[in-house]
């Protein structure tokens, strides 16, 4: 839980700085500070200037830890996360339904008393010899328990029978012989050192993309490049010679004429050639293009990851430069219409990135574009609403944008 938490600092730290920047100034607006500041000769700049500095020695913190920090979070909470997926569910056996959860063994009980303990009817299948169901236990009642260090089940069974098929060196034989005993009371050490958690070499898990800081992810990238280009090369070398090759498909027919004197049967015999020719040319094809879109999305989520360490600190910078000024306009403070302000920015900006981020993951537009898509969405906001905060402009004034299109409209009648 808490390496998952530090995974959504990429995400909770932009909306964060847009949230706390537009309460800080909205906070002062509404209190008038704002006003005796500008009263006394300040502008909005020299005031947001030590905040600016903050901010930008965040965005620099923000650059580190995505290069640094994030890598080795995500490699630690990948490798956690799959051991957690492997490892066995709790010792758990039902009445009525085959427990498989102990290597080796297939255990049925019929019934388990209310102490949990004392169960009837026990069916053991043993496949510890590796040779199938050559041993089997049955007892009418046991007792199943625990053992104080937790490592081993302990299964006493009472009144049963065990039937063992004799092998010679581990081969079963047509014919063999059966051993048959029956016991009052036998006890039987289940190992349970399966059940216990194991961690992973965290090695096997760092070429994945997300565990990878910038160097790794260039010298990555360049050489999954290298081997697509490689590949390519050899797919059209191959399809070349072996499918599309005029001579080869030449010298088919002229085997398949001398052989076939009919010509229509040539014809015909010719045509099934180049139709099965064409047919295991499109297998060709359909197979190295899914490897070629393989190999490409890998690259194109290296690049990406390389450019989300870029674009994750000048998000932070941006919309500082939007909640600023934004909260000096709307003079409102507090927990109400900022986060209301700050939900509807940070959802417009995360939305466009995730559609930025799988259309060049999908080839659609090249990944510096994709990923750079909302900071340059998002910096004319934040250049617009700094001019109108610094103006002392109305945002929100009708009066003033009906002005404007009227002298637009008189501009464009001018022009006419």
């Amino acid at each position: 839980m808490v390496l998952a938490t530090v995974t959504l600092i990429p995400m909770a730290l932009p909306l964060a700085i847009l949230l706390a920047s537009i309460m800080t100034f909205g906070n002062l607006a509404e209190n008038h500070e704002l006003v005796a500041m500008k009263s006394a000769g300040m502008s909005l700049p020299k005031i947001m200037a030590s905040l600016i500095v903050f901010v930008t020695s965040i965005c620099i913190g923000a650059f580190f830890f995505s290069n640094n920090v994030l890598p080795v979070v995500n490699l630690k909470m990948g490798s956690l996360l799959y051991d957690i997926r492997e490892a066995k569910p709790a010792l758990n056996i039902q009445p009525d339904v085959f427990y498989n959860g102990i290597d080796g063994y297939d255990i049925r009980i019929e019934k388990k008393d209310e102490d949990q303990q004392t169960v009837h009817n026990i069916l053991i299948y043993d496949h510890t010899a590796g040779i199938g169901n050559n041993k089997v236990v049955m007892a009418k009642w046991g007792t199943m328990k625990m053992s104080t260090n937790k490592q081993y089940l302990i299964f006493t069974m009472y009144d049963g029978n065990v039937y063992e098929e004799m092998a010679d060196n581990g081969q079963l034989r047509p014919s063999r012989p059966m051993v048959y005993n029956n016991f009052k009371q036998q006890t039987v050490y289940f190992d349970l050192s399966s059940f216990k958690f194991s961690r992973t070499n965290e090695e096997l898990f760092k070429n994945n993309y997300e565990m990878l800081d910038m160097k790794q992810l260039k010298y990555s990238a360049d050489s999954i490049s290298r081997v697509l280009d490689k590949s390519k090369i050899k797919f059209a070398h191959e399809i070349t010679e072996s499918y599309y090759s005029t001579p080869k498909i030449l010298r088919r027919g002229i085997i398949v004429h001398a052989a076939i004197p009919n010509a229509l049967q040539s014809r015909m015999a010719v045509l099934d050639a180049a139709t099965n020719l064409a047919r295991n040319a499109k297998q060709f094809i359909e197979a190295d293009s899914r490897d070629f879109d393989s190999m490409q999305e890998d690259i194109s989520r290296r690049r990406i990851e390389m450019q989300f360490k870029f674009t994750f600190p000048i998000a932070c910078l941006i919309l500082f430069f939007i909640g600023a000024p934004f909260g000096a306009i709307i003079k409102k403070g507090g927990l109400g219409l900022p986060v209301v302000v700050s939900a509807l920015f940070f959802m417009l900006y995360y939305v466009i990135t995730i559609v930025g981020k799988k259309s060049a993951i999908e080839g659609v537009m090249s990944v510096p574009f994709g990923m750079w898509m909302p900071s340059m969405i998002f910096f004319p906001f934040g250049i617009f609403f700094t001019y109108k905060a610094t103006m002392d402009s109305a945002l929100f004034d009708r009066d003033a944008y009906s002005n404007f299109f009227n002298k637009l409209a008189k501009v464009f009648r001018k022009v006419k």
